[in-house]
This record gives C-alpha cells, structure tokens and sequence, in this order.
C-alpha cells in the first residue's frame, strides 16, 4: 500500500510567512483596556460571569445557579430536555437496561415523548436513514482522508448537501427530513471517517462494515467502529448513557449559538450543522475530554504514587500555576460557564461507570480522576480565593469512560457530535421557524483614521 502523504509546506511560503509574523502580530494587537472602556462583553458575557440574553427556547434549559439581588448563589447543577430533567430519563433507561438516546431524539427534535407505536415507527425510520447515499463513501470519505475525524465530519456533513434532492428548503416536513437523517448518518461517517483515517495514516487495514436495523445507535456504533463487531449489552447501555448525556446542553453553548447563528441568515441544515460541528472542534469546547486523558496519564507519569495525597496535591498546585503539564494553568475538567456546586451529567456518569471501570481494569484510574477531582477543586478554590464555587464537569469522566469502552481518543470529540446532533438540528428547527432575525452583534472599531498613501511614498 502506499502510504499517503500530506500536503507540504512550501519552504518559501513558509520562510516570507515566518518574516512578516512579528510585523503582522503588531498589526492585530488590540490593548485589553479597550474592553472595559467601550464595556465590551467579552464572549458574550457579562461582568458578573453569566452569559448574555440573546434568545429564549423551549429545547433545552441548563441551571447552575440561583440569582439573588443580582448575585448568582451556587447550587447544584440541573439539566432539562423540553422540560424534563435529564437524570430522570437516565435513571428510567439504566434501571430497565433499555436503550434511551432513540427516545431523547424524538423528544428534542420533535418536541414530546412519543408512546409505543410512534417510538418504534420513529426507531424504523431512523434505522432506514442510517443508509449513506448510493458512492458516498468511496468518493465523500474515502478520498482526501484527514488525521481529524472532525474535520472529515465536517466536510461530509457539507457534501450530503449535494446528495439532497432538497437541500435549501426551510419547511418544517424538510427539516425534520434532513435532522433524522443526520442524526443516522453521522454516527456512520464518524466510524467510516476513523477507519480511513486508521488505514491512510497508521497503516491499519481498512474495514467497513453495515449498520444494523435493529440495532440502537450506540449498539451500531460499537459494531461499526470495533473491527470484529463484537460488544456487550453493558457496554453499549452504558454508551447509551453518554449519549443521552451530551445530547442537548440549551441555546448558549458555542456550537448551538454557532448552529443558530448561520440558521438565523437562512442558510441551509448542512452549512448550519458543519458550522456547529467545526464550533465543537475546538479544544475550549468539545476537544476537553481528550485534554483531561492527556492530563491524566502526565499526572500519573510525573506522581509516582498517586495514593500520596501531599505529592498529588503539589503536582496540582503547580499545574494550576501553569509550571507543569501543557503550562496552561488549568486543572481540566474541572469548572463550568453555568454549573456551580455539580454538573448533573458529571454526578451520572460517575454513578453509571464506577461498577465498569472495576470490571475493565480501569478501577485505579476512576478513582485517581475522584482524587483529582477532589484536590483539583481545593487547589483552584484556594488559587480563586474562592470567589467561584467549581465542580468537575462531564469532560472530567467522559474521556475515561469512551477508553472503558475502547473508544479510541480520536472519535471521543465525534462522539460529543454525533450526541448533540439531535440538539443541534431542534435549535436550528427553533431559529428558523422563531428566531425572526438575522443574528448580528456589534463591534466597537478602534483604529485611528488615516489617509491613503501612494506605493512610492510608503515606507
């Protein structure tokens, strides 16, 4: 096989790139001050650390805090889909050991839980839209293979746009057409993504195998992504869970707003969607997981014994001061925009994956990321001089869990996506048929005028 290799850097791009750099940095410097002296908020927030108002929604509610005279109280973080709290339909699924994210899909895409009948005539539709397009594969993934499995996903998502009889129009029959399809089609791009990715770059062989009809999407997934197909009921309940998890997290999140923002100019669902999934790619947003694995094994590397309460505790302190690890000075996984005391789907994860970290060898990992999560809260608090109540967030577990499940860590950002695409496609469905207006804050300019001066007096 011949290996593929990837575009290179022209050395002269390169060397004229290097020399303008200092000049070109000089040119984008904005003095921080102005900020505070246009009251500019800074990502969108307000001074006070919460976010600003720029829409309502009826799809999902994410609480943190309490607000008292102007002040935001802790309390324990609480999670809704279309008004039903998340824990409950977690707890319901996992105490039956049925499957649950097919539920949730229906709930956020098309506003209630369904009864029987409407769950299993969603459950065959959704199966059916499983199916990629007649040569997507070999000519959408296959071809120009990517080290990131987001940004194939990304583009993929953009090319079904081609494969759309329909792809512009904005009814609400069009919509809910395309969100199901996405919502069965990403999972298998993901996995086919990672399985080129894997041949192209770490000289694997390239297997792809058919989703199953009657099979979950997290059942699906194990069975496409693991080269023998082979998986356990647990396994793919717990899955399942995850996947319920990070299903919708409301409108304010950077990949939601991000949907909403380019629905909001009535582009089509593909480019809004690609939108978002780029939005996740980021590491501040759906690349923090791996972040804490990578946090993990240096701590483990540079601890030599973990059960050393003060040694953890000194190699955190320094993490926090940005003297080791990334020098980011961040213990990641821990602190949320909005949750305060607890991120709910953190505390669920826990309760649900302790009895499988036991049972896959990973007991002593699960419980060094407790420690972590409990002297890293410490740390911080104590760095902070508390003026911010922090609790550890999804991230902190999640990565564990996808590595419990032998989820390599290049698919755990795809697998937020493919969790959050139900969430995505409603808030899209919401900007469209509510929003009303195109999305446009303002920007404060703070260059001086100046006049236009000819090449041959330039100096």
């Amino acid at each position: 096989m011949q290996q593929y290799m990837p575009y290179m850097q022209d050395d002269v791009l390169k060397k004229y790139v290097d020399e303008m750099s200092a000049d070109v940095r000089e040119r984008y410097y904005i003095d921080p001050a102005k900020y505070a002296s246009y009251n500019v908020k800074r990502g969108l927030r307000n001074m006070d650390g919460t976010g600003v108002m720029a829409g309502v929604t009826r799809i999902g509610s994410v609480q943190g805090y309490m607000m008292l005279d102007g002040e935001p109280i802790p309390m324990p973080g609480r999670l809704y889909y279309r008004g039903i709290e998340i824990s409950q339909i977690v707890k319901y699924h996992a105490e039956h050991k049925t499957f649950g994210f097919e539920e949730v899909a229906y709930l956020l895409l098309l506003g209630k839980l369904p009864t029987e009948a409407q769950l299993r005539s969603y459950d065959a539709v959704q199966s059916a839209a499983r199916r990629l397009p007649d040569g997507f594969a070999e000519d959408m993934i296959l071809k120009a293979p990517s080290r990131s499995v987001m940004n194939k996903l990304s583009r993929a998502v953009l090319a079904l746009y081609t494969y759309d009889p329909n792809p512009d129009e904005t009814s609400v029959e069009n919509m809910v057409r395309q969100s199901i399809e996405l919502v069965g089609r990403v999972p298998i791009i993901a996995a086919y993504a990672y399985a080129v990715k894997r041949h192209y770059y770490d000289g694997q062989s390239l297997i792809f195998h058919v989703p199953q009809e009657d099979l979950s999407l997290a059942e699906n997934f194990l069975h496409i992504m693991r080269p023998d197909t082979a998986f356990t009921e647990d396994e793919a309940l717990l899955l399942d869970i995850l996947l319920m998890l990070h299903a919708e997290h409301g409108g304010g999140n950077n990949s939601a707003f991000a949907c909403r923002v380019l629905s909001s100019t009535g582009t089509d669902t593909y480019g809004a969607i690609s939108a978002a999934i780029n939005s996740l790619k980021g590491p501040l947003h759906g690349g923090a997981n791996q972040k804490v694995m990578e946090m993990l094994e240096n701590v483990k590397q540079n601890v030599p014994d973990p059960g050393n309460e003060s040694a953890l505790r000194d190699y955190l302190s320094k993490m926090a001061d940005g003297e080791v690890y990334d020098g980011a000075g961040k213990i990641y996984g821990l602190g949320h925009a909005v949750y305060t005391e607890s991120d709910p789907r953190a505390v669920l994860l826990k309760e649900y994956a302790r009895k499988m970290a036991d049972q896959k060898g990973f007991g002593d990992d699960f419980r060094l990321m407790e420690e972590i999560e409990r002297i890293g809260k410490e740390v911080l608090t104590e760095k902070l001089q508390g003026k911010k109540t922090l609790c550890a967030n999804v991230d902190m577990y999640s990565g564990l869990v996808y590595r419990m499940l032998d989820i390599p860590q290049e698919l755990m950002t795809p697998m937020f996506a493919i969790a959050r695409m139900a969430g995505w496609c409603g808030h899209r469905m919401e900007e469209i048929l509510t929003g009303g207006r195109i999305i446009r804050p303002a920007y404060r300019a703070v260059m001086p005028h100046t006049d236009y001066v000819p090449i041959e007096d330039r100096v």
